[in-house]
């Protein structure tokens, strides 16, 4: 359980910089250059991130059950994940859903977050998840006090919906059929 502590606060604290300090990011871009700051961002982001998946693999073998979730919560669940990835899409694909949206990554990862928690009761699966979905909600929060910054993407077009809903889906359908099973080692359909 330490393993996956340690990576969360690894990997959420780094995505963390710019909620709570975004002044001290700002000065350390311009001290050290946009790439080196990407540099160690992503070496940072990335062991927070192996840490993190080790530590949820590891915890997952001695599970502390903190509560039980009805069978059909798991129908829920993969209901509540249909719009992540063409919400996580969108981001890169602007277009009317990245429009009404506003930050489709923050809701995918809302979304990702709770319909997990539905679905999961172990100490990990709370820890994990609702770690995720905290974050997400501070981060949309500070979205609101702070200068947003640009987000690569394609030039916006109105086949960019199209082109997030239909890969998104696409995503979706192989993740439940196939990736999650192989990465995690759960079926999402049982």
């Amino acid at each position: 359980m330490t393993l996956l502590i340690v990576g969360l606060v690894l990997f959420l604290g780094v995505h963390s910089v710019s909620i709570a300090a975004p002044a001290w990011r700002n000065a350390q871009v311009a001290r050290i250059g946009e790439k080196p700051w990407k540099g160690i961002y992503s070496l940072l982001s990335i062991a927070g991130f192996v840490v993190l998946l080790y530590g949820y693999g590891a915890a997952r073998h001695t599970p502390t059950l903190l509560y039980t979730p009805p069978a059909g919560l798991r129908h829920l669940a993969l209901l509540l994940l249909v719009p992540v990835f063409p919400l996580f899409l969108a981001t890169y694909l602007p277009g009317r859903i990245r429009t009404a949206v506003k930050h489709p990554t923050l809701v995918a990862v809302k979304l990702w977050a709770v319909a997990h928690l539905l679905a999961n009761g172990t100490l990990a699966d709370v820890l994990l998840f609702g770690g995720f979905l905290a974050w997400a909600v501070a981060d949309r929060i500070s979205m609101k006090y702070r200068t947003p910054r640009a987000v690569p993407a394609a030039p916006p077009r109105p086949s960019n919906d199209v082109i997030a809903v239909v890969a998104g889906l696409a995503i979706y359908a192989l993740f439940v059929v196939r990736v999650h099973l192989w990465l995690i080692g759960v079926s999402p359909l049982g």
